[in-house]
């Protein structure tokens, strides 16, 4: 049988990737960073809520709740089983056999698991890496499942997944409301530890559905042939974006205290929130997908930085996670405690700027993988085989 190294492909050079899935990729990683450093204020900076500290923090949580909030993560699952759909549509049109294609994505999926179990236990909380990992492992055999199975799965899960977050974050979040402190590197360790358990499953279960809905969309290539699905595409954005926007609406209204319900409100408006987000998240995809369209080869600075990070968002997520580190708790620079909402926004969006100059260095020195990615891709596949002269 073959070993991994002597099977290893060679990776996708960059002039030959798809702009689409890069870009979306890059353009998400800002919505993730604007929602964690907006959450890290409460959760480790000892604040009870939103600061909502004049009109620019209100208008700053808003934007969040409307246009970020539960946006990323969506897309962003999406974009995984569109990645994996592709390794496993390549590997076969390789002439792959099943079993082995099947065995090549639990073996990237039980890495993944690894470096996000790492990137959680030491980092942050928050990991969706391990996350992936688990769904890679799990739902592998979707790869094989009809389009009508596999859309009727991913509906299941989206309605019944969404009901218990929705359930198990509304006493989450009665919890949490008087705030918390990390004071010393020891309590944020022991609080990632518990905490971990509690986010996968909950991630896991509202992230199958985008992750079924990306393999679909990868059997039909849509972010690498936009030109062929440029009406879907622009239905999508068109009704996506504006159906997350109206339907976060309550779950905006409640969170710059605008609109006080009931408890039981408030879970069904988070539950709307949820629904809708995904709507959202598929939209951004496809509004990304037709401005890669229109913008074909003209790939000036920006659009070629943006790719850039995109092909590198693993490293670039875990450079946020220790950009928090070293920004947020109290034991470091403890600035979570002393950010407003808006400035917390402000943050997070410097941070993500930040990693993108990064990875257009790398890309400018040659670096054709970011060191996660080039770790993840050798232990998938281990070390190439050197071709004899």
């Amino acid at each position: 049988m073959s070993t991994p190294s002597s099977l290893a492909p060679a990776a996708v050079p960059a002039a030959r990737r798809s702009l689409a899935p890069d870009l979306a990729r890059g353009l998400m990683l800002l919505v993730i960073a604007t929602v964690h450093a907006h959450m890290f204020r409460i959760a480790v900076g000892g604040n009870a809520g939103y600061s909502l500290d004049g009109p620019l923090d209100t208008a700053a949580t808003a934007a969040v709740a409307l246009f970020a909030e539960n946006r990323g993560y969506p897309m962003f699952a999406a974009l995984f089983g569109y990645g994996l759909a592709q390794i496993a549509l390549r590997r076969t049109a390789e002439g792959r056999e099943w079993p082995w294609v099947r065995r090549l994505l639990r073996r990237r999926g039980r890495w993944l698991v690894a470096i996000g179990l790492a990137h959680g236990i030491l980092i942050f909380f928050g990991d969706v890496i391990a996350v992936y990992g688990l769904i890679a492992l799990l739902f592998a055999g979707v790869m094989r499942w009809t389009d009508r199975r596999l859309l009727a799965h991913a509906f299941a899960w989206g309605s019944a997944g969404t009901l218990v977050y929705a359930a198990v974050n509304g006493l989450a979040m009665g919890a949490a409301a008087e705030g918390g402190t990390v004071s010393s590197p020891l309590d944020d360790l022991v609080m990632r530890v518990v905490m971990l358990p509690f986010f996968l499953p909950l991630l896991i279960i509202i992230s199958v559905f985008p992750f079924m809905a990306g393999v679909w969309a990868a059997r039909r290539r849509l972010l690498e042939e936009p030109e062929r699905h440029r009406a879907f595409l622009t239905r999508l954005a068109a009704i996506g974006i504006p159906a997350a926007v109206v339907g976060g609406a309550p779950h905006m209204l409640i969170a710059i205290e605008a609109w006080q319900p009931a408890a039981p409100v408030v879970t069904g408006a988070f539950w709307l929130h949820l629904l809708v987000g995904y709507a959202g998240g598929f939209g951004y995809a496809a509004l990304i997908a037709l401005v890669a369209l229109h913008t074909g080869d003209r790939w000036g600075p920006v659009v070629r930085a943006l790719a850039a990070t995109g092909q590198r968002s693993m490293t670039c997520y875990l450079l946020q996670s220790v950009a928090w580190l070293v920004l947020m708790p109290a034991y470091t620079l403890g600035l979570a405690a002393d950010l407003g909402d808006a400035a917390a926004v402000g943050t997070g969006a410097g941070v993500w700027l930040a990693t993108v100059l990064l990875a257009d260095l790398m890309r400018r020195a040659g670096f054709k993988q970011g060191p996660a990615e080039w770790l993840l891709r050798r232990m998938t596949y281990g070390t190439p085989a050197k071709v004899a002269p």
